[in-house]
């Protein structure tokens, strides 16, 4: 009889205890083999998925019971998104039955159970509802998971439910995050045209609907704000100056036109204190404030007035900042604004050439001595205190006065404007 042959780990005598403990070389491929598996869909067995194949019908009428039940603002949709809805909930179900069956592929999928919906339903339902149709039908598959799961298959099929469930959850996100960059590329398009109509003075109801579409109230008053910037802004900067004018006041439009900005506040707020908190966004140079518009002709109005004076405010070295486009009828006549031109004779003018009491004689005589009241005395053969009374009815008919040195130069303007049209003098030379 041959003698044992001796073994690799003890030489031929027989092993001991520690040494018939350790694995032999088939140990590592049985551990390999019964490894828990990476995936949860992967520990299903046949029987299972069989089950969650033939139980999609099943899951699918409950998940729609749960909305109805459970979800307020599912019930108040109209009939059309609800079913929209359904049928969300429903690809969601499918779309995880089908990975189920095949764990072996990653669940990437899911963005197409947002697919069946169409994009107008991202504005009927927020993303928080969203996410709470995810969570209903990740309910209903885990309160079921003890009908539809194969003996001992429960905690695998839960977990695979949780799995799916939270790369839903990150599609849902990613529609919603499209959606969102999608609208504002086309708020801000929306927003420039409508700007850009404004400042043209084109108009209408196409205008007012465009507006209302973009949130506007309409409600209180509007300012009309323009000014440059430092730099072109890029779209990174263009929306946090659009965030920035929407926190400073209930209504705001912002239109970026190169190098300069025209920025509409409006509500019932400290429109004042819009203007101030925006002055920052605006690069170095004059900001010019229209008068108060009450509506959107009166915007228009205000905003070719705010852009006569931001081309006309240079003439005004002591110019304040910002500066109202009224305190800049002057410069704006220098510019060939008509409208300023008209102001001038209608508000200051006409109403001294109309008093009987020689306020009219009175200023162009104090104008053309040089301001003195003693000289202006003289050529009207009076006292100077007469001339001062009269000075002060002046500034009390047209709210400039001309004691004044800034005024007195607004009255000297409008004066010399008057004389012109009253010499049928035409409101524009042609130039050769």
């Amino acid at each position: 009889m041959l003698p044992p042959m001796p073994g690799p780990s003890h030489g031929g005598r027989p092993p001991t205890g520690a040494e018939a403990a350790r694995p032999t070389d088939a140990a590592p491929a049985r551990r390999r083999r019964t490894a828990e598996p990476t995936d949860p869909a992967d520990a299903a067995t046949a029987e299972t998925q069989r089950r969650v194949r033939e139980g999609s019908g099943l899951l699918a009428a409950a998940a729609m019971r749960r909305l109805d039940e459970d979800l307020d603002w599912y019930r108040s949709l109209p009939a059309e998104d609800r079913s929209w809805v359904g049928l969300v909930a429903q690809a969601g179900i499918t779309a995880f039955v089908t990975w189920f069956m095949d764990p072996t592929r990653p669940p990437h999928g899911v963005g197409d159970i947002f697919a069946t919906a169409p994009p107008e339903l991202t504005r009927s339902i927020s993303l928080q509802h969203t996410l709470q149709l995810v969570r209903v039908v990740v309910d209903v598959v885990e309160a079921n998971s003890d009908r539809l799961a194969a003996p001992g298959d429960e905690r695998s099929l839960r977990e695979a439910v949780l799995r799916y469930s939270r790369e839903v959850a990150f599609s849902a996100a990613e529609v919603y995050a499209r959606a969102a960059e999608v609208r504002g590329a086309w708020d801000a398009r929306l927003e420039a045209l409508v700007v850009d109509a404004i400042v043209r003075g084109d108009v209408d109801d196409a205008l007012r609907s465009r507006v209302a579409a973009l949130g506007w109230s309409g409600r209180g008053s509007t300012l009309v704000i323009v000014g440059t910037t430092a730099s072109p802004l890029d779209d990174v900067r263009a929306a946090d100056l659009r965030r920035a004018t929407r926190r400073a006041a209930d209504d705001a439009l912002v239109g970026i036109h190169g190098d300069r900005l025209v920025v509409l506040v409006g509500g019932e707020g400290d429109l004042r204190g819009a203007v101030t908190a925006l002055l920052p966004r605006f690069g170095p140079g004059p900001v010019v404030v229209g008068p108060e518009a009450r509506d959107l002709a009166d915007c228009a109005r205000s905003a070719r007035a705010a852009l006569a004076g931001l081309a006309a405010a240079a003439a005004w070295a002591q110019a304040p900042r910002p500066v109202q486009a009224d305190d800049l009828l002057p410069e704006r006549v220098l510019v060939g604004d008509v409208t300023a031109r008209r102001a001038l004779v209608t508000r200051a003018y006409a109403p001294l050439a109309a008093n009987q009491g020689s306020l009219l004689e009175t200023l162009s005589a104090y104008l053309g001595a040089g301001r003195s009241l003693e000289a202006a005395a003289r050529t009207l053969y009076v006292h100077p205190n007469t001339v001062r009374y009269r000075l002060r009815r002046v500034a009390d008919v047209t709210g400039w006065d001309p004691l004044d040195a800034r005024e007195s130069y607004v009255l000297q303007t409008a004066l010399a404007l008057g004389l012109l049209e009253d010499a049928g003098a035409p409101s524009v030379v042609e130039r050769p």
